[in-house]
């Protein structure tokens, strides 16, 4: 049984401000990334055991795009929260506290 995603506002915020970069860096990019990510989703749904990498969160990589999709996952509920999608040349001491 897939899991049901929650996507976090900080998390929404994240893709859109990537989305709006990509868009200006080339007409149509932001539609690619987002559509990267929509799909990243639903391999996370289908199978959510990725390595833990801190404090109960475990991260998903968007290939091509260097973002990590970092989400925590409640068994029982079957629920996965997606917290922050975030560039990976992001230093992690600058990630937000979950």
């Amino acid at each position: 049984m897939a899991y049901k995603i929650i996507l976090e506002p900080g998390a929404f915020s994240d893709i859109q401000e990537s989305i709006d970069y990509y868009n200006k860096k080339q007409i149509g990019l932001g539609k690619r990334f987002h559509q990267i990510v929509k799909s990243s989703f639903d391999a996370i749904k289908i199978s959510p055991y990725y390595q833990i990498r801190y404090s109960n969160v475990r991260c998903f990589y968007t290939k091509p795009f260097p973002f990590l999709i970092h989400f925590s996952l409640n068994e029982q509920a079957k629920i996965i929260h997606i917290l922050a999608v975030l560039h990976t040349s992001k230093d992690p001491k600058n990630w937000p506290k979950f």
